[in-house]
């Protein structure tokens, strides 16, 4: 539909241009380039996200050359040959994609009699928790084809940039432990390995087919890429994956190129259709969860950081996904958090925030926040132990305000508390060493107190 919008807007456009070289009113020129502006700047924007580089600056240069507010005194003669060259570049441009939307029409082979047609022949079904990354390509194999293999392992930069050129990333699962830059990622995920641990690592191509929901279908699946398209929920109430997938083989009469060509032709026409499935329906609900600590998503820029680029998400947690395997957690006669059995990972914090952090370590039981004025002479008694020449008035008045109910003062402290925990490891770990509960109930830190050594 946008690809369709474009076309007809380059037409337009041109003959808007076109236009000029008739005398006209001198509002028309100027509503000419405020309309070249604005198209220019939106279809720059368009080949942005299309990752179309050339195609943005152009239409960007465009933009800046038609804005009417630092206007550039060229002359008549020389906007009418500035309108010419741009009208003629529209229609070229015009003309070159109806050429291509004509030629990337894909027929899809004929059904087998016992597949559901509208499910498509290239749709599986997997029972993931979560679904690949929007920009994802993930190679997948049930049995070898060498020559593929050595192509993918040898020349990986063949896929990559046929993925650049549809706007994905290609992963080749036995390589991604290796193409992190850093132990870093794979330590956040799993705190508890070890470097001999992380070494060791390794996935293979037919890792994601165990996930399956008809297992029949892996007959099917002998090597491609698949994508995620959808999440649905199924008749048993769990949510399932719609994957799609592309086959490819080195011993086809079709050569390789070929074959990739046609599999992102295929891609892009699905997403099409997918895209003007979601349009047609009204039902979309709101997002209600506006009210996101600006610290919380300090903290999500943090792990961002990380999580090396184009190493997929989903799958990386897949491998060495965390499994309950929880730390000891140690307090130190310095008042130092230290857990021992995650590379002997610190958990820093500023002097009050640890304090409160100590305090509701101090009750497994848990306090609510509106109780919390009963607990202002223990806070400060703690906090004298963690920073003994620190008690000042103004300390004092910080205390005040974290233990009155009615300020937001707690609800920063414990942002920051969790912040200090997520931007370490894994939050399905860390959410056992926060301060964390249900609006209305005692807010807790939910590691058993076992684990918990004070020294």
């Amino acid at each position: 539909m946008i690809g369709n919008m474009k076309r007809q807007l380059y037409l337009f456009l041109a003959a808007m241009l076109l236009l000029c070289l008739a005398p006209m009113p001198y509002g028309y020129f100027m509503l000419v380039r405020f309309v070249m502006m604005v198209a220019c700047g939106w279809m720059a924007y368009q080949y942005y996200q299309r990752h179309k580089t050339v195609a943005m600056w152009v239409f960007g240069a465009l933009a800046m050359l038609f804005q009417p507010i630092y206007k550039l005194a060229l002359g008549r003669v020389t906007w009418n040959i500035v309108d010419v060259i741009v009208a003629i570049f529209l229609i070229i441009l015009f003309l070159v994609e109806r050429k291509k939307e004509k030629s990337e029409y894909v027929t899809f082979e004929a059904l087998p009699p016992d597949r559901d047609p509208i499910d498509g022949n290239n749709k599986y079904e997997f029972s993931l928790e979560g679904k690949l990354d929007e920009n994802e390509l993930i190679y997948v194999a049930s049995e070898e084809d060498k020559e593929l293999t050595k192509l993918l392992e040898s020349q990986p930069e063949i896929f990559e940039g046929w993925g650049q050129m549809i706007g994905f990333h290609i992963i080749y699962l036995p390589l991604l432990i290796k193409q992190l830059k850093s132990k870093e990622v794979v330590q956040y995920r799993a705190p508890y390995m070890s470097d001999a641990e992380v070494e060791t690592a390794m996935i293979g191509n037919d890792y994601l087919l165990q996930y399956l929901e008809h297992p029949s279908d892996k007959e099917r699946i002998k090597q491609g890429f698949i994508r995620t398209e959808d999440i649905h929920r199924g008749d048993d109430g769990k949510e399932k994956a719609i994957n799609r997938f592309y086959p490819l083989q080195s011993n086809s009469a079709e050569p390789i190129a070929d074959q990739l060509h046609r599999i992102g032709k295929q891609i892009s026409m699905e997403k099409n259709q997918h895209e003007r499935l979601i349009e047609s329906h009204d039902d979309w609900g709101e997002d209600d969860n506006e009210d996101t600590e600006d610290l919380i998503e300090e903290v999500k820029e943090r792990i961002a950081k990380l999580r090396q680029r184009g190493i997929s998400q989903y799958i990386l947690e897949q491998l060495i996904h965390p499994n309950d395997r929880l730390s000891r957690l140690v307090v130190t006669k310095e008042y130092r958090l230290l857990l021992p059995d995650y590379n002997n990972m610190e958990i820093k914090m500023e002097p009050l925030v640890k304090a409160v952090y100590l305090l509701f370590l101090k009750h497994p039981e848990g306090i609510m926040f509106k109780h919390l004025p009963n607990y202002r002479e223990e806070l400060m008694s703690i906090y004298s132990k963690v920073r003994p020449s620190g008690m000042t008035e103004r300390t004092m008045q910080s205390i005040e305000d974290v233990t009155n109910p009615l300020l937001n003062s707690i609800n920063e402290k414990c942002a920051r508390i969790r912040g200090a925990f997520v931007g370490q490891f894994d939050d399905h770990m860390a959410k056992h060493y926060y301060i964390d509960g249900l609006r209305g109930e005692a807010k807790k830190i939910a590691l058993p107190r076992n684990l918990v050594i004070w020294e």
